[in-house]
């Protein structure tokens, strides 16, 4: 029988202000321990969300960048009532917390982290995921060079153009369609990773119950770190998302404030697909 491993877990409701509850999952989506207060539908339903969500994001990694080393390290979900945070605890498990939107990042990360640890006599491997190998990188935006999406976005090529470290950007739809892309993004990269981020939009918005309960939450962007990279997933207004990528180096904190300073120009993009493909 799997052991209960929920005692352990109260560390971090304990002893991080605003912190919610927090989850220990199999990589199969199986609970192996939550915090006290929590239901066993939430804690079903969190798992088997946070396990599909990191089984697309792994699938992602070659959006990110190239590199020899492709390991997830972390997936951040904000909501406008609260944090997620997701990290390897092991081989084939995960560990969840949900928190208030003022809790103290750092600290929370590092209780996560130290419980990873605590938890190694009882879960094996070091706590990172070798991400999927999602084919070659061919350039700076990926794709066969001179290919493009079809549809060259020019607020976002000026974003990516400015940003070092800035790879490329994305505009989907509320139906998930990609509406546009920067330039030189093939249409093969923009259908597979829109593909994936609509699967990973979908379990964002399903963990909204964890972050706390607030009747009018709002799912605002989520954030996957790659040992070589970052994916940003950000609310674009109508249902729709922006799905950007940069280097791991790159200034993320400039990068985030221009994708959202620019969101609402993407606007005139958001007609149904037909509409939007006209010229």
């Amino acid at each position: 029988m799997t052991t209960d491993l929920s005692w352990m877990l109260e560390d971090i409701v304990a002893n991080v202000p605003k912190a919610r509850h927090a989850v220990l999952l199999s990589a199969d989506g199986l609970p192996r321990g939550a915090t006290d207060g929590m239901s066993e539908k939430d804690v079903r339903t969190i798992s088997a969300a946070m396990a599909g969500m990191q089984s697309l994001s792994r699938a992602t990694s070659h959006f990110a960048g190239p590199g020899e080393d492709r390991q997830w390290n972390q997936t951040i979900i904000e909501f406008s009532h609260g944090w997620i945070f997701l990290i390897g605890a092991g081989q084939g498990a995960y560990l969840a917390a949900a928190a208030a939107p003022d809790v103290d990042m750092q600290q929370i990360s590092f209780r996560m982290h130290r419980l990873v640890a605590r938890l190694g006599n009882n879960l094996t491997s070091p706590p990172r995921v070798h991400a999927e190998d999602g084919g070659q990188d061919r350039g700076r935006h990926g794709g066969a060079a001179g290919s493009g999406s079809g549809i060259p976005i020019a607020d976002l090529d000026e974003v990516i153009g400015e940003v070092h470290g800035a790879r490329h950007a994305v505009l989907l739809g509320a139906d998930g369609l990609p509406r546009g892309a920067t330039s030189g993004m093939s249409q093969d990269l923009a259908d597979t990773i829109s593909a994936a981020m609509t699967g990973i939009h979908a379990y964002s918005r399903a963990t909204a119950q964890f972050a706390g309960v607030q009747q009018d939450a709002a799912w605002r962007q989520t954030v996957i770190e790659f040992q070589h990279g970052w994916i940003f997933l950000i609310a674009a207004g109508r249902g729709a998302f922006l799905a950007a990528a940069a280097q791991h180096d790159a200034d993320i904190e400039e990068f985030t404030t221009r994708l959202h300073q620019v969101v609402p120009s993407l606007g005139a993009h958001l007609a149904p697909r037909g509409e939007a493909s006209r010229t």
